[in-house]
This record gives structure tokens, sequence and C-alpha cells, in this order.
């Protein structure tokens, strides 16, 4: 467990002994690195945006009125979309105090429950967020600003960022379920 400032990158898991858990992680891997770029871009966008609307405020006495939804909108996209790259590198919050202290198998049970159950959460939120994505896309519905941009924009991004982080997870508990273990790949 660590404390300080982390210089190094996170290493990658190996890749699973299943070829097709192997494939997938190695294609959701691609798809993980690619929306982390995107994200990175929309952040700096993101601070564009908001350093241009206080500058145009300050400066020129010429407020926006579109600023605030466009931030919020990248920042959602940004959050959700690096979730399943965090994930791929273990990089969530966890409280490790058990870890520790509790056998290897029980741990091992500990961390398969937790996989479940969150991918169990993470599929119900996609679902819930796929489901506000059609009625805005449905409804036609709108942010309540004189810019009204339309509200599926940020509900696909979050479902389609927990539907990414909700394969990321099934994933590494398949493959934590389907891989040989460190004696039996010494044999």
């Amino acid at each position: 467990m660590s404390h300080g400032i982390e210089l190094e990158p996170p290493r990658a898991a190996a890749p699973p002994d299943n070829a097709a858990v192997a494939l997938a992680t190695a294609l959701l891997n691609k798809l993980n690195q690619g929306l982390m770029l995107v994200s990175m871009v929309a952040l700096v966008l993101t601070a564009l945006v908001l350093t241009y609307s206080v500058v145009s405020r300050y400066f020129f006495q010429a407020p926006t009125d579109w600023q605030d939804e466009a931030s919020v909108f990248m920042l959602v996209g940004v959050t959700f979309f690096c979730t399943a790259y965090v994930q791929s590198h273990r990089g969530h919050i966890g409280i490790e105090a058990l870890a520790s202290l509790l056998p290897a198998r029980v741990n091992a049970a500990r961390l398969f429950m937790v996989d479940v159950v969150s991918a169990l959460f993470c599929a119900f939120f996609s679902w819930k967020s796929w489901t506000l994505f059609h009625e805005a896309w449905v409804d036609g519905q709108t942010t309540s600003s004189t810019f009204a941009p339309p509200l599926w924009i940020p509900y696909a991004m979050m479902a389609a960022g927990m539907s990414i982080l909700t394969l990321q997870i099934v994933l590494q508990t398949l493959a934590r379920m389907t891989n040989k273990s460190s004696s039996e790949r010494a044999a």
C-alpha cells in the first residue's frame, strides 16, 4: 500500500489465459486508450472554454451563456469514459485493511464477491442510464438554459461509459475465474 505520489505509470495485468477473454480484453484496452486520449483533449478544451468565458466576461463585459453546459457535458464524458481505463489498472479507491489479515483463499473470495457486486451495480447503472438516454432522445429533452443543448448527449456518454466499465469488470472477473494458478503454470 502506497501513501505517496506514484511516479511510475500503473502496470497492466497479465493477459488472461483464456483466448476469448484475452482477445476481448485486448480490444477493450485499445478502446480505453482511445477514450483516454479523447478525454484528455476534452479536459483541455474545458479549461479553454472556461478561461475564454472568464476573459470575455471580465475584460469585454460580454457574458457567454453556453460555457457552463458545454463544460459540464465535456466533464461528464471525461468522467465516465475514463472509468474503465482506471478499472483496468485497478486504480479505483479500495479499502485494503482486510487484505493483509485474511488468508489468501478468503481474500480471493472477497475480491471475487466485490467484482460480482460491482459488476451488478454498474450493469444496473448502465441500464438506468440507457433509459434516461432513450427518454431524452424520444422526448427531445433539452436543458432549461437559453443555449438549450439536448440532454441525450450527456446521458449517452454516461450510459456508454458505464457500459464499458461493466464490461471491464466482467472481463476481469472472467480472467480471474479462468486463469490457471501460478502453480499450474509451472507444471
